[in-house]
């Protein structure tokens, strides 16, 4: 699966959603029409946008967003990046900070509420369609370890995460994603 026809899975599966069908089990229903070798190259292109936004900026967007955020938050936020959409995708990772324009977060903000964005459950999509289609889940695993001891994978360098800097430090905050700050972070002073 190409870049172009994830993006394109994404997006069916957005306009699948409803109140009564979030949109992890729109993904996995959409993934379960495919073949398993799509689904696998569905899993390579979300692995691919996920670690592309794994940043310190997007983390302290996340942070701000979620009112904290873990390692394993993180990893389902970046999960809901992507099942915003290639246009909200793109924006974040251009400027994180262009997540405050979001009508998501700027719901939850003004409700007090921090689940925006986080969406654990697609990160489990392709497992469960492949799994929906073989009759186990588990069939997923043997074969995405097959599948990627077959295909060449850039070695990920530890240093491309950009500038750490301090998520408890609400001027910094201020300083780096103004707008989010503004919206999320609630009686600190800059």
């Amino acid at each position: 699966m190409d870049t172009s026809a994830f993006w394109t899975t994404i997006e069916a599966a957005r306009s699948a959603t409803t109140a009564d069908k979030p949109f992890a089990e729109a993904l996995v229903d959409e993934l379960a029409t495919r073949t398993k070798q799509d689904i696998l190259g569905y899993q390579e292109r979300f692995d691919e946008a996920s670690g592309a936004v794994y940043r310190w900026d997007v983390w302290a967007a996340a942070y701000l967003i979620g009112g904290g955020c873990s390692d394993d938050s993180f990893t389902d936020f970046r999960a809901g990046l992507i099942a915003l959409g290639r246009d909200w995708y793109d924006k974040a990772a251009a400027a994180p900070d262009g997540l405050a324009e979001h009508p998501s977060v700027i719901a939850a903000a003004q409700a007090h509420r921090d689940e925006a964005i986080f969406d654990e459950e697609a990160n489990y999509a392709a497992s469960g369609a492949f799994g929906r289609i073989t009759g186990d889940e588990e069939d997923f695993y043997e074969a995405w370890a097959t599948y990627t001891a077959s295909r060449e994978r850039p070695a990920r360098d530890s240093n491309d995460m950009g500038e750490d800097f301090d998520f408890d430090d609400a001027r910094e905050m201020h300083r780096r994603l103004p707008r989010l700050a503004a919206l999320c972070l609630r009686d600190t002073t800059r």
